[in-house]
């Protein structure tokens, strides 16, 4: 017992002796916090951001807990906007208003983030940070910001749905009245609309006259049908170029292209001949260009590609400037038929996507608890986003959070991929094809209790990643949305199948299936409706597809509206819409 006594008071007066050197450690590691923070500062203040930023990082982080860390996040923050770096000061932002909510800066923080938003083209998001701002302090700041951004937008698609969120806004409806106002000349639709907004906000009249007393661009004429149809088909084969490497990069050309061939002959089969005129666009625009000024290309009836956006946007023109309809067979980017009746995306857009993606969300999940959208900082993407956000808030849903990240940097996955925010939702979306957002995806879920884990949806192309096994993937709560989805033992699908290994030697792949369907569903509208098929379209039932789920364009529509979602059923894909 006395050398356990001795022991025991021992350690006592060592701890007793020791316990000043730490809470000295303590003061001092504050301190240095406190010195940096200030150095953070200084460089701030002399124009060195990027040096600031350095400084004023580590003491955002909740793991140093530093007293003032709200203030060094949001000086970073304001840092990474002055050298443009929007993303980042984003991912700062977000870290205030999710671990520092009562951050008595909070305001400014989000005045700031409504300007990051607009510089990345997220106006949704803009306009209802800013909304959340008090009236009386930062009304006039708020229009003079909203006002600035508001007067670049260019883009329709986005227009119509602050319009459609903001009905009330004179604020927006002024200025979507100036954005019809300078395309020229509108269709009834848009005239229409404009009419509206200068009613309802009683815009001034005579400035809007000429647009809205001008006759718009005249509907597409029927034109007479023909026993057979004359088809360009403009893709980059790159001929000129043997090299195995050229070869190969190419291989989803020639599989399209084969695809197509292989329609052409079943439609010659069923009596429904088309022509197909093969031109290598090869793989810049000064090639189309010159292809584009051959005499026999305006003669065509149908035009198919090509795969490169600048060239889509090339042969767009040409489509509209000569009334042959083009389809573009690769593209899901909604922009590239915009206010073109003559071109058309063979895939569903990705706003599309988003869309339909959310309507099924909206229904399967409920709108009681909210949802969390992630998604890839890309042009597809961001439309996706953009789409599910306006689709599942008009259900009478709302996201508990969105993030944009860089699936390639580790930094910004982490940002964005917060088990914290997922514990409470019902649903969590994630659109990316990129390999390393399912195993984050996976993980984050993985960090939430099983009772209340939420659903997750992503893209169809997670089912090829090697990455995840197939426990996440046929995890129950797992829903895919996948455009290129088909039935492996689809009669239809068989049979194609079977008469390309014929012609091929080998199997086809998912090129060679799309060019295949896009030429029969396209071919039999020709012969249907003849070569101005718009009308017919827009009027015609849904399709069902040789091999894939569908086609349908309705209404207005130039992209397909047919997008399937599945779950997997013992590793089986079971259609849930």
């Amino acid at each position: 017992m006395t050398h356990l006594y001795r022991a025991a008071a021992f350690w006592f007066w060592r701890q007793l002796f020791l316990l000043p050197l730490v809470l000295l450690s303590l003061s001092a590691s504050a301190q240095g916090q406190l010195a940096r923070y200030r150095t953070g500062k200084m460089q701030l203040d002399q124009g060195h951001y990027a040096t600031a930023m350095q400084e004023l990082e580590p003491l955002a982080q909740p793991i140093n807990k530093f007293a003032q860390a709200g203030d060094a996040a949001y000086l970073y923050a304001v840092a990474a906007t002055r050298l443009g770096q929007w993303a980042e000061a984003e991912q700062m932002l977000n870290l205030i208003r999710n671990q520092y909510p009562t951050y008595g800066n909070l305001n400014e923080a989000l005045y700031l983030q409504g300007q990051v938003s607009f510089e990345q083209g997220d106006y949704d998001t803009a306009l209802r940070t800013l909304g959340q701002l008090p009236a009386e302090q930062y009304g006039p700041l708020r229009e003079a910001m909203q006002a600035t951004y508001l007067a670049r937008l260019k883009d329709r698609t986005t227009w119509q749905r602050l319009q459609k969120r903001y009905p009330q806004s004179k604020l927006i409806g002024r200025y979507y009245a100036d954005y019809l106002l300078a395309g020229g000349s509108l269709n009834e639709a848009d005239r229409q609309q404009l009419e509206a907004l200068v009613s309802q906000f009683k815009l001034d009249r005579t400035r809007y006259a000429t647009a809205l007393t001008a006759t718009g661009p005249a509907a597409p004429k029927a034109l007479p049908r023909k026993g057979s149809y004359n088809i360009a088909v403009l893709l980059p084969f790159e001929l000129q170029d043997n090299t195995w490497q050229t070869q190969r990069k190419n291989q989803f050309v020639t599989d399209l292209y084969a695809g197509l061939r292989l329609a052409q002959d079943s439609l010659q089969r069923t009596g429904h001949p088309v022509q197909l005129y093969a031109y290598d666009t090869g793989a810049d625009t000064l090639t189309l260009k010159s292809i584009l000024a051959l005499p026999e290309l305006a003669g065509m009836d149908l035009l198919i590609g090509p795969v490169y956006k600048s060239g889509a946007k090339l042969l767009a023109r040409y489509a509209r400037e000569h009334q042959i309809i083009c389809i573009n067979p690769l593209s899901q980017d909604a922009d590239l038929v915009q206010d073109n009746a003559y071109h058309y995306l063979y895939s569903p857009s990705a706003a599309t996507q988003g869309r339909v993606a959310a309507q099924f969300a909206a229904s399967a999940f409920g709108t009681g608890r909210p949802a969390v959208l992630l998604h890839e900082d890309s042009k597809d993407e961001n439309d996706f986003a953009a789409a599910y956000q306006a689709a599942y808030e008009a259900a009478g849903g709302h996201l508990l959070a969105t993030h944009a990240f860089r699936p390639d940097d580790p930094g910004s996955l982490a940002a964005a991929f917060l088990p914290a925010e997922l514990a409470g939702a019902s649903h969590f979306v994630v659109a990316s094809d990129a390999r390393k957002a399912g195993p984050a995806a996976f993980t984050a879920l993985a960090a939430v209790p099983a009772a209340s884990r939420p659903a997750l949806v992503v893209p169809g192309t997670w089912l090829d990643n090697p990455g995840l096994g197939v426990g996440q993937l046929g995890s129950a709560g797992v829903y895919y949305y996948h455009p290129k989805y088909f039935d492996t033992q689809r009669p239809g699908y068989r049979r194609f199948r079977q008469l390309y290994l014929a012609k091929q030697k080998l199997p086809p792949s998912v090129f060679a299936n799309q060019g295949f369907e896009l030429l029969l569903f396209f071919g039999n509208a020709l012969l249907q409706y003849g070569p101005a098929f718009q009308s017919g379209l827009a009027s015609a039932p849904p399709q069902p597809g040789a091999i894939f789920e569908g086609l349908t364009y309705p209404s207005t529509a130039h992209d397909n509206q047919t997008v399937p979602l599945f779950k997997l059923s013992n590793l089986e894909p079971q259609l849930v819409r």
